[in-house]
Order: structure tokens, then sequence, then C-alpha cells
């Protein structure tokens, strides 16, 4: 081999060898700068869910707040105040045993004891529609079907319930979704009423479950009361939205998450 070729060959092993490291170095920063796309993407998804996060707190604060006062004023209101008056009717009631006058001391004391029942009876309401134990020994469906019978025999009226996919929810999601689906209900029946009330419970394409409460009631729903019903599912980190139901009455639509559902 001539000095001049091996020369040659030299220089072109030389330039093969200096093009793939400058195509190394080339490959080397551009994974570098998708790397650093990648990750400037990932800080503004965290900036994006944490400038969320702080009224999305405020919010559950809020309904929190709203929840406590709803519930102080019904027992202001009911219980305590009914409570208060059966004192009074029972301290009648000695005085009048004290005069002679039995009749009276016993017509007295029915009287409040028929207001003591009234009393039980609402206390046992507000446990049962702040989380029945049927809920916690039972699940969604078996809770939800009771809280069906109990206002279809109240009002006279049709309520279907099909949530068998609810069991794959965690405990938290089925409490939050219960008080979504009682809220709905009490809105329903207090718009109308309707004749016929479906809840449903279904699996989402691509995951996640959706829950429709639809009714054929006439008239519309009041704003604040869709909005408490948001808050709700806001905390439960879903998506609420409100649509005609196919027999002309309201249709809500609460998405939950794949996450939430198990899956």
């Amino acid at each position: 081999m001539s000095g001049g070729l091996a020369v040659g060959l030299l220089l072109a092993a030389v330039v093969v060898a200096g093009a793939a490291a400058l195509v190394l170095v080339v490959g080397e920063r551009r994974r570098h700068e998708r790397v650093e796309l990648e990750n400037a993407r990932l800080l503004a998804e965290v900036r994006a869910r944490e400038s969320e996060r702080a009224p999305l707190a405020e919010r559950v604060i809020t309904a929190e707040q709203d929840e406590r006062r709803r519930l102080a004023l019904f027992l202001h209101d009911g219980p305590v105040q009914n409570l208060s008056g059966i004192a009074l009717m029972l301290d009648a009631a000695l005085h009048a045993i004290v005069d002679g006058h039995s009749e009276n001391a016993r017509s007295i004391v029915s009287s409040a004891l028929e207001k003591h029942r009234d009393t039980i009876r609402s206390l046992r309401d507000l446990s049962f529609n702040i989380e029945p134990i049927v809920l916690r020994d039972r699940g969604f469906e078996p809770a939800v079907r009771e809280l069906a019978n109990q206002l279809g025999m109240r009002h006279a009226l049709q309520i279907e319930v099909d949530a068998a996919n609810a069991a794959s929810l965690g405990e938290k999601e089925q409490v939050g979704l219960y008080q979504v689906v009682r809220e709905s209900l009490d809105q329903a029946v207090r718009r109308g009423p309707p004749s016929r009330i479906t809840v449903t419970v279904r699996k989402l394409p691509g995951g996640g479950l959706e829950t429709v409460v639809a009714d054929n009631g006439k008239g519309e729903r009041r704003k604040a009361a869709l909005d408490a019903i948001e808050e709700r599912v806001i905390t439960l980190n879903g998506r609420f939205s409100v649509q005609q139901g196919v027999d002309g009455g309201t249709a809500i639509h609460v998405a939950l998450p794949a996450y939430a559902a198990g899956e």
C-alpha cells in the first residue's frame, strides 16, 4: 500500500469518526432538549394544579361551613325547639297532677309523647340523610334504593335505581356521591314533584363512572341548589353538568375519574 493511499484511508477514518461523534453530540443535545421540554411541561402542570388547589380548598371549606349551618339551623328550629316544648309540657303535667287534675295531666303527657316521637323521627331522618347505616354496612346501591323507597312512598312517585357499578368506588367517594344523589332527588321532588325519577351509575368508555339523576318534572332548578350540588362534585374531583332529560325533565350528570372508581 502506497503512503498516499494510507494517508487517504486515515483521513477518511478520521472524518467518519468525527461525523459519528458529531451525530452522538447532536443526538445527546436533542435528548437533553426533549427532557428539558418534558420537565418544563410537568412543572407547568404542577403549577397549574397548585393554582387550582387553593380555590378548590376554599370552596370545600365553604361547602362544609354551609353544611354545618344547615345542620345547626335544622337542629335549633326542629329537635331543640321540640325538646324545649316537651319539657314545658311535662312541667305543666306535673302541676296538673299536684293540683289533682289527672285528666288534664294525662292529656298533656299524651301530647308530649307524640311530640317526642316526632322528634325521634326527625333525628332518625337526619342521621339517615347524613350517612345512613346501610351505606356503611351494605354499600352504595342498597343505600340509594332505601332512600328511593322512602321518597317514593312519601311523595307517591316512582324512583328506579341502577347503581351496581358504584360498588367499585372507595368509601369517601361512596359517601360523597350518596350526598350528591340525595340532594339531586330532594331538588327534583321540591321542583315538581315529578312522577318518575331514575338514578343510573354507568361506566364511561375512557374509564371512570358517570351518575345520572333524571326526572320528568317540569320547571327549572334553582341555580343556588345546582351550585350546592356542584360543590360536592368538585370535592370528589368530578365533573358536573345539567342537561334536559329524554322525557322533557332534567338530568344531572356527575362523572368521576377512573382512579376514584377503583380502576
